[in-house]
């Protein structure tokens, strides 16, 4: 049999590649990271202005393969959610909306040990977490190269970097993101669409303390977010146009301060910018299968979804400790970890989920991005009855916090 240069390839060295490449190790898999870019270009400041919400269950995941104590210092717990439709943001506004929902840690602290409805952490923050674990425990990577082709046979996988070399594995995974390049040479097509919307995103600094409280207001345009980062900082995520996304990305400070405050009010007082603003259009992007030959999907490789719910890198988290779960049991059972067996149990494992977090997600945005007053009638009902109803309540927190479900041990804090 031929030597490999690893037991698993990995291309795509972001938040997901990397959980997974950690996840694997802990099992006594050998992975190995490729990526386009050097590790130290993911952590300048101007690389990814984003933060992300991060399920209970996901920092479970990063506790168990070694990085929750680089993460910790920079995780945000979100105590409660506040969830109103308007038009527009309920403090800007002064007008406090009949139709809301509030959210609350407390409610489900007896079956989540503890933990918050989830944390806030900025994606620089995640990468440098993640890349420091990476790098401290050993695990081999090859960047800047990124994957440019793929073969497969009966022996194993052969990805060829855009360095011209060639490397060989059992298995390849594809993190590399929407435009996923082994993804194309496995001839696995996507599905999707744009929205004709752009997330503006921005961090600030506020006078008030957040109290890690989350804020989303659902407006004609789309959802604007307040949400709360250590520090007494917060993300925005504000959802405009592509047209007004853009306008907003050339604006001068003092013009985007001033819009901004139009939309934020003064409830937690004087706002300051924090950051630079980045601006990211927004699609839905499906991939039609998650597996193929002696290759697997993970991520926005296999999921690109709109950040309405905040559930995006959590989905490439919980596909990570899937497959982990899926190849370490493989090998453990002397399994080809790349035969077509192995990774359908893992493409069943994902794939409902996957695809019905991103279709409802898709009806979140067509339901509430529009000033219809039927339909805001409508969604206000809803809402205010789920508020009112305390199990509907506990429900939508455990599901947004990835404690439903068939949980892979990664996420329930168990080692593989």
């Amino acid at each position: 049999m031929r030597k490999h240069d690893a037991d698993v390839i990995i291309a795509g060295a972001g938040m997901a590649g990397t959980t997974l490449a950690l996840a694997l190790a802990s099992g006594g898999v050998r992975p190995l990271l490729v990526d386009p870019q050097p590790f130290d270009a993911q952590l300048a400041p101007t690389f990814d202005g984003r933060s992300s919400a991060i399920a209970y269950s996901s920092f479970r995941q990063w506790r168990a393969i070694g990085a929750g104590e680089a993460l910790a210092p920079h995780a945000q717990r979100i105590e409660q959610i506040l969830v109103t439709d308007g038009k527009a943001p309920g403090a800007a506004s002064g007008k406090p909306s009949p139709f809301f929902l509030r959210f609350d840690s407390g409610e489900i602290a007896d079956r989540s040990e503890g933990e918050p409805l989830g944390y806030l952490i900025e994606n620089r923050q995640i990468r440098a977490a993640l890349s420091k674990t990476a790098l401290d425990k050993g695990l081999e990577v090859i960047a800047p190269a990124g994957a440019a082709g793929l073969e497969v046979d009966a022996s194993g996988a052969r990805v060829t970097l855009t360095d011209g070399r060639v490397l060989s594995a059992p298995l390849a995974v594809s993190a590399e993101g929407r435009n996923s390049a082994l993804r194309k040479a496995a001839g696995i097509g996507d599905i999707g669409w744009g929205y004709g919307q752009s997330g503006v995103v921005a961090t600030v600094k506020m006078q008030h303390p957040h109290e890690g409280v989350a804020h989303e207001y659902f407006l004609p345009s789309g959802p604007f977010a307040i949400l709360p980062l250590t520090d007494n900082r917060a993300s925005l995520v504000w959802t405009e146009s592509t047209a007004r996304g853009e306008a907003l990305r050339h604006a001068s400070p003092e013009a985007f301060h001033a819009h901004l405050m139009r939309r934020f009010g003064d409830f937690l007082g004087e706002v300051e910018m924090a950051g630079p603003v980045f601006v990211y259009p927004l699609s839905l992007s499906l991939a039609e299968r998650l597996v193929a030959p002696r290759l697997a999907l993970i991520g926005d490789a296999a999921h690109g979804v709109h950040p309405i719910a905040g559930q995006g890198l959590n989905l490439g988290l919980k596909d990570a400790a899937a497959l982990a779960e899926v190849v370490v049991e493989a090998i453990r059972n002397g399994e080809d970890i790349g035969a077509e067996a192995t990774l359908e149990r893992y493409a069943r494992w994902r794939r409902f989920d996957n695809v019905t977090n991103a279709l409802a997600f898709d009806g979140f945005v067509r339901l509430f991005s529009n000033d219809n007053p039927l339909l805001r009638v409508a969604r206000g009902v809803g809402m205010a009855a789920v508020n009112r109803i305390a199990p509907a309540r506990r429900f939508f927190m455990h599901e947004a916090g990835g404690g439903v479900g068939d949980l892979p041990k990664l996420l329930r804090g168990a080692s593989l």
